[in-house]
């Protein structure tokens, strides 16, 4: 199952991959797949360190779960990953908040990015070779 979140994970990473060289990039598209990547590569550590979680996209719950197994995951508490929950719902509908810019959209990535070294760093660490 930790495999099937990774690969999961890849698929949004590559669809942020595809859409970012365009021309008319869709900037909340490219947030949205931010936000899904690093839900699930937080949702692969905890099935990996079997923790049960209920459906949400509440990503400063997620890494909280995360903290409690691992003090190391302050780390990306650090770098403000909870701020692309906002991109998991909203941002998908016509709401009051304005579109995201390219800017917006590439910060993002990279903090997506990061969280997956980390990990990855941590589950290969836990002893599961990705």
């Amino acid at each position: 199952m930790v495999q099937r979140w990774l690969r999961k994970a890849e698929n949004d990473l590559k669809a942020i991959e595809y859409l970012l060289p365009l021309t008319d990039v869709p900037t909340d598209i490219l947030c949205f797949h931010c936000q899904q990547a690093v839900e699930k590569y937080l949702k692969a550590y905890l099935t990996w360190m079997d923790v049960r979680i209920k459906k949400t996209h509440d990503i400063a719950n997620i890494l909280n779960l995360c903290i409690e197994k691992d003090k190391d995951f302050e780390e990306l508490d650090r770098i403000k990953i909870s701020q692309l929950t906002l991109y998991a719902v909203e941002i998908r509908y016509p709401v009051e908040n304005p579109e995201p810019t390219i800017e917006d959209a590439k910060k993002l990535y990279n903090i997506t990015k990061r969280v997956k070294t980390f990990i990855i760093e941590k589950l290969n660490k836990e002893g599961l070779s990705v």
